[in-house]
């Protein structure tokens, strides 16, 4: 089985139809897409991020924070909708979470895409980062400064 199916099924909240592997057998823990770097998992439930009243979990807050750390507002605008480099709103509505990380991870150089898998935040934080940008392109997390669920 591979990678990209078990992390399709992560996002999906861990359930796993086997289909054509001939097996019939469940996938292994130790299968399961670690996350980069210190990373943390998702939220509890295999859910990719929570939002409640405006306020998001921890992790995604931590996606957030790595956004502003790392200036990304500078190309894709500070609500994630294009300006020198694409709108994150329309791009995550189809990019995979590997081609997502790819594109973090080694850049772009030719689209002045630079890469981060120099920036340790970037690195450990790379999960959080997909959640907080994923949310933003489902529209269930509003733009402007955010705060923890329960804060």
């Amino acid at each position: 089985m591979g990678l990209r199916t078990l992390a399709l099924a992560a996002i999906m909240g861990g359930a796993l139809m086997l289909t054509g592997c001939g097996k019939g057998e469940a996938p292994k823990a130790e299968d399961a897409p670690k996350p980069a770097g210190n990373a943390k998992p998702a939220p509890a439930g295999g859910k990719l991020y929570t939002v409640q009243d405006g306020k998001v979990d921890e992790k995604t807050l931590e996606g957030w924070r790595t956004w502003r750390a790392a200036a990304c507002e500078r190309c894709h605008g500070p609500n994630q909708e294009g300006m020198v480099g694409p709108s994150l709103i329309e791009s995550l509505k189809t990019l995979s979470k590997d081609d997502f990380n790819a594109t973090v991870l080694k850049g772009r150089s030719e689209k002045g895409m630079p890469n981060f898998d120099g920036s340790k935040q970037v690195v450990d934080n790379l999960d959080n980062l997909y959640a907080y940008l994923k949310g933003r392109s489902d529209g269930a997390i509003p733009t402007g400064k955010l705060t923890a669920i329960g804060s």
